[in-house]
């Protein structure tokens, strides 16, 4: 720590020296008003020191405000001598920091290292809050850009419910308030005409700005080309991989995006679907409450922005007469306990096929409700680890 002493007494300031040029602390002190401000200009301190009578009680609120002027960012600790209170007062209302008061023995001397001490933990302590609170205005802006690519309202076709949610990471810290992460998740629902609903969730790696960024860059690009005609939806897939292997925004740091796109074929019910990295759209029977996955690792598909040439693969599944079909990030089923065993203690797609079957007399929007409640209780309080983003279909009894 550097400590920079202005005095106005030589034979105190003597004392002063030996008393805080210990350990780790390197001191400089002056006892002329002219040096005192050029070490105070030339030099970056973490604490100045300085008699609230240097070099005189008439010059000292003068060079105290050109020192406080050069060390914006230091606090100075000002000393006064007993019933000096309307000088101390010009001290404080110009931003003194903390003072102590000399007595005519000396003892005064003993606290100054601790006075020095407590000066500067506090003003790292006030950096410290500021960083933090800067810190949550980015976060937070990140999430709004984040959460203004997630629709609002999701089209409804004849004979169907659509529901979607997206749940921001919280991680909650022994003692402190939860903390609300930023991410790279999103779905998105959007009809290209009276035949075909388009549902895809999307979840780009990391978090923060850069996870942010990525999961634009394909939201905007998949905007862009949403109406062009692709023979299916592994060609849809495909381009866009091809378009973000070539995002220097994606492709830092080795980033990639998982993304299960599909298109509900209205006329004829059935989902055609392209994961790239994606879980596997769950299906729910209404009637027999049977569930099941509807592809398995050979479906799977590798994330986008690793490799350009990979070949997609088009799934078509039959969506039946009073069933739900979900898809969703892993955030979902990767819910699990801060003290857990992530393998083993997660909500898992066990959890959620759970969570399906015991609310399928509930309102889609319940039952979509029940899932997040579930999937959070398994995390015993600790908050969900990742954003999660969820889309759920129910096709009406005729």
């Amino acid at each position: 720590m550097r400590v920079l002493v202005g005095w106005d007494d030589v034979v105190e300031a003597e004392t002063i020296y030996l008393i805080l040029n210990v350990d780790e602390v390197e001191i400089e002190i002056a006892t002329d008003a002219t040096e005192f401000e050029r070490l105070a200009t030339d030099r970056n301190w973490d604490c100045v020191l300085m008699a609230t009578t240097f070099p005189n009680e008439i010059e000292a609120l003068g060079l105290f405000l050109k020192v406080q002027e050069a060390n914006a960012n230091s606090p100075i600790v000002g000393v006064w001598k007993q019933g000096e209170f309307t000088n101390l007062a010009k001290f404080i209302s110009h931003g003194l920091h903390s003072h102590l008061m000399r007595d005519s023995d000396g003892d005064y001397i003993f606290l100054l290292p601790s006075m020095i001490e407590a000066a500067q933990a506090s003003v790292l302590a006030q950096r410290s809050r500021m960083l933090a609170e800067r810190l949550t205005e980015e976060v937070d802006s990140v999430r709004r850009l984040q959460e203004s690519v997630i629709p609002k309202d999701l089209p409804a076709p004849v004979g169907y419910e659509l529901v979607g949610r997206y749940e921001p990471s919280q991680i909650r810290v022994s003692g402190a308030n939860p903390v609300i992460m930023a991410g790279g998740d999103y779905y998105d629902a959007f009809n290209l005409n009276d035949a075909e609903l388009i549902l895809l969730v999307g979840d780009a790696s990391g978090h923060g700005v850069k996870a942010c960024m990525s999961i634009m860059t394909m939201h905007t690009f998949i905007r862009m080309i949403r109406d062009q005609r692709y023979p299916n939806t592994a060609d849809f897939v495909s381009q866009v991989n091809r378009q973000l292997c070539t995002s220097d925004i994606v492709q830092d740091e080795g980033g990639f995006i998982t993304l299960l796109y599909s298109t509900v074929d209205l006329a004829n019910h059935k989902l055609k679907w392209t994961a790239a990295g994606a879980p596997m759209p769950i299906l729910l029977n209404l009637e027999t409450n049977e569930i099941r996955e509807l592809g398995g690792e050979e479906e799977g598909g590798l994330p986008l922005a690793i490799d350009e040439d990979w070949e997609y693969e088009e799934v078509v599944s039959d969506i039946p007469e009073n069933s739900r079909l979900l898809i969703f990030t892993d955030g979902l089923d990767e819910a699990f306990p801060a003290e857990g065993d992530m393998e083993h203690d997660q909500f898992g797609i066990k959890g959620i096929m759970r969570s399906l079957q015991e609310s399928r007399e509930m309102p889609l929007a319940d039952a979509l409700q029940k899932l997040f409640d579930d999937s959070n209780a398994a995390t015993k309080g600790s908050g969900r680890h990742d954003d999660t983003s969820v889309v759920l279909l129910e096709r009406r009894k005729a």
